[in-house]
């Protein structure tokens, strides 16, 4: 006898929604399915600590805007993510055992003495992590130039494999959705990542007094195989102080 066929219900059904369905089954593929794939290895791999801390950023606010005006920033990106990018490599240059990755294969921390950092950015196909190759070594301007050729390029969905393999560390910037912020998981094969809240006008003690300031929370995942809890709080601490006084990336860079 012919067996009888599968019901149809367990054939995968495609991305349509029909009106008055209950559900719409979407087949995984492509960047999500890559990304689903990482996010669980890195989670159930890297045992993730995640601390945060709230800043007062309005120095760092007004310094964006006097940088606007620069001549040596025309044409280019400014934006608050620019400078706590520049935060985090100062950060780093302070504390780099930060910037590391661990060797399961050989039992070895992997002391990273380059930082390519990565910058999260959400695409039509999905939320994808090029960085910024040698950022450690860039000037200010020519750390925007790439910041905007990275979120250009990934906004066209012309991001490179080469541009996504080798980061070394991670920032992604939940604020552009207005949450205040989150706990992210590692990018495979990285020690750290700082997520950006929103930056918000807030009731905030300045001076003795309460003023409204730009006030943000940052959180700062790490993989405690190698970074433990004073390493880790050094380094957002050390973030945050420069964003609450960026004239500190002056003082110490």
């Amino acid at each position: 006898p012919v067996p009888a066929q599968a019901p149809a219900a367990a054939a995968p059904a495609p991305a349509v929604t029909y009106d008055g369905a209950r559900e719409t089954r979407v087949p995984v593929k492509g960047v999500r399915k890559a990304t689903a794939a990482a996010m669980v290895g890195s989670a159930f791999t890297a045992p993730h600590v995640t601390e945060f801390v709230t800043v007062d950023v309005t120095r760092t606010m007004k310094l964006v805007e006097e940088l606007k005006q620069d001549k040596e920033m025309q044409g280019l990106r400014v934006n608050p993510l620019l400078l706590i990018a520049k935060a985090l490599l100062v950060a780093i240059k302070r504390n780099p055992d930060i910037n590391a990755s661990w060797d399961e294969a050989n039992q070895e921390i992997v002391l990273k003495h380059y930082v390519n950092l990565g910058i999260a950015a959400a695409t039509p196909r999905g939320l994808i992590v090029p960085n910024i190759k040698d950022a450690h070594a860039k000037t200010l301007p020519q750390l925007a130039q790439a910041l905007g050729e990275l979120v250009s390029t990934a906004r066209e969905g012309k991001t490179s494999p080469a541009a996504m393999q080798g980061g070394t560390v991670t920032i992604t910037n939940v604020g552009v959705f207005g949450v205040d912020t989150g706990t992210p998981i590692l990018n495979p094969g990285e020690s750290a990542i700082l997520a950006v809240g929103a930056i918000k006008l807030q009731p905030w003690v300045h001076k003795g007094k309460v003023k409204p300031r730009q006030v943000t929370t940052l959180a700062l995942s790490f993989d405690h195989r190698l970074v433990d809890g004073e390493l880790g709080s050094k380094v957002l601490a050390d973030v945050a102080a420069i964003l609450e006084e960026p004239k500190r990336l002056i003082t110490w860079a």
